[in-house]
């Protein structure tokens, strides 16, 4: 079974000077304010990268600790930040940058092999058409 998630964009004006805003069907965001401002600048309101960062990080973080699960092990936190680079009209680069407390004695190896899983497998990474780069430590 198909899971369907949405989201509503309304864009009134120019792409310089106009504004937009963003619904999703949970009402999570909810009219949030979008701009050229806060694209390419540092206007208030969200971004369409900024969104990518939230989903991958999130999306990692997630099925890290599936990975993790899966090898023995439950995590007390995952803590990632991912960075979008948006070079030319391009997203060009998803760095993940990750802090992981992992109880119970995992090996650097086993960790950087459940990393390097979620890395590759979660839906977020699949669907990126960019170089996507982990930086992580065990804390």
């Amino acid at each position: 079974m198909a899971i369907r998630r949405n989201a509503t964009s309304v864009w009134e004006g120019s792409g310089k000077e106009g504004t937009g805003h963003l619904t999703t069907k949970s009402t999570a965001l909810n009219n949030i304010q979008y701009s050229y401002k806060s694209r390419f600048e540092e206007g208030v309101g969200t971004n369409p990268e900024e969104l990518i960062a939230a989903a991958h990080s999130g999306c990692f973080n997630m099925k890290l600790s599936f990975v993790l699960g899966e090898a023995g092990f439950t995590p007390t936190k995952l803590e990632t930040k991912c960075t979008i680079s948006l070079d030319s009209g391009t997203v060009t680069e998803s760095h993940l940058d990750l802090t992981a407390t992992v109880p119970g004695g995992i090996t650097q190896e086993k960790f950087d092999e459940c990393v390097a899983n979620a890395k590759q497998n979660c839906p977020i990474s699949k669907l990126l058409n960019c170089e996507i780069k982990v930086d992580a430590k065990l804390a």
